[in-house]
C-alpha cells in the first residue's frame, strides 16, 4: 500500500481499507443484511458468516491492493466508527493496454436511498482513475436492480449494450465510465 491511504474522507463518509481486525465489523455488515444481499449476491461458502472467514478475506483485499489486482473501500458514517453500511471495490484490474475493472457495490438496507453510494463510489472513481490510472471502469447491473442502475447513472456510466444471461444468467446491463486523461 505504498500511495494508498487506508482512509478517504467525502462530505458525510470515511471509506476505509480494512484488516483482519475489522473482521467483526464486516461480520455484524453481513449477517444485518443477510436476507436483502441474498437476491443479489452468490451463495455463499459455509462458513461466510464467521469471524475467522471474514478475517482471511479481509487480509487477501489487502494483498490484492498491494498487487493492484482488487481495491475496495468499507463505507461508514463520518463519527461512526463501530458499524461500516457497505463496501465498494473494483475488481479485475488489468493494466498493460486495457488499463481496465470492474465496480461492485453494496449498501446497508437501512441506509438505501441516501445518496450514499453514489458519494462513495464518486471518490472511488477519483481514485481508480487518478491514482491507479486506469482508463475504463465496467459495470454490469441487473436490469430489475433500479437503484443501482440510477448510482452509475448519476455518475455519468453510459449504457453500452447488454449482457445476455450474464452473472446468476440473467441479463445485465453493461454500463461503462471511460478516463479521458488516460
Amino acid at each position: 500500500m505504498n500511495l494508498m491511504q487506508k482512509i478517504y474522507q467525502t462530505k458525510r463518509l470515511d471509506l476505509k481499507i480494512l484488516d483482519s481486525s475489522h473482521a467483526s465489523l464486516v461480520l455484524d455488515y453481513y449477517r444485518r443484511n443477510r436476507v436483502f444481499l441474498a437476491e443479489w449476491e452468490s451463495l455463499k461458502p459455509i462458513d461466510f458468516y464467521t469471524l475467522a472467514y471474514q478475517a482471511e478475506e479481509l487480509e487477501y483485499e489487502l494483498a490484492c491492493i498491494e498487487q493492484e489486482t482488487r481495491f475496495r473501500l468499507w463505507i461508514f458514517k463520518k463519527g461512526v466508527e463501530d458499524r461500516t453500511i457497505g463496501c465498494f471495490g473494483f475488481s479485475n484490474i488489468v493494466r498493460g493496454a486495457f488499463l481496465s475493472c470492474f465496480l461492485g457495490y453494496k449498501l446497508d438496507e437501512a441506509e438505501i436511498n441516501n445518496g450514499y453510494m453514489t458519494e462513495a463510489v464518486q471518490k472511488g472513481i477519483e481514485i481508480i482513475f487518478n491514482q491507479f490510472n486506469l482508463h475504463r471502469i465496467e459495470a454490469n447491473i441487473m436490469p430489475k436492480n433500479k437503484r443501482s442502475l440510477r448510482v452509475v447513472e448519476k455518475l455519468g456510466f453510459y449504457n453500452e449494450g447488454v449482457a445476455y444471461k450474464y452473472w446468476k444468467w440473467e441479463d445485465h446491463i453493461h454500463n461503462i465510465l471511460l478516463n479521458d486523461k488516460v
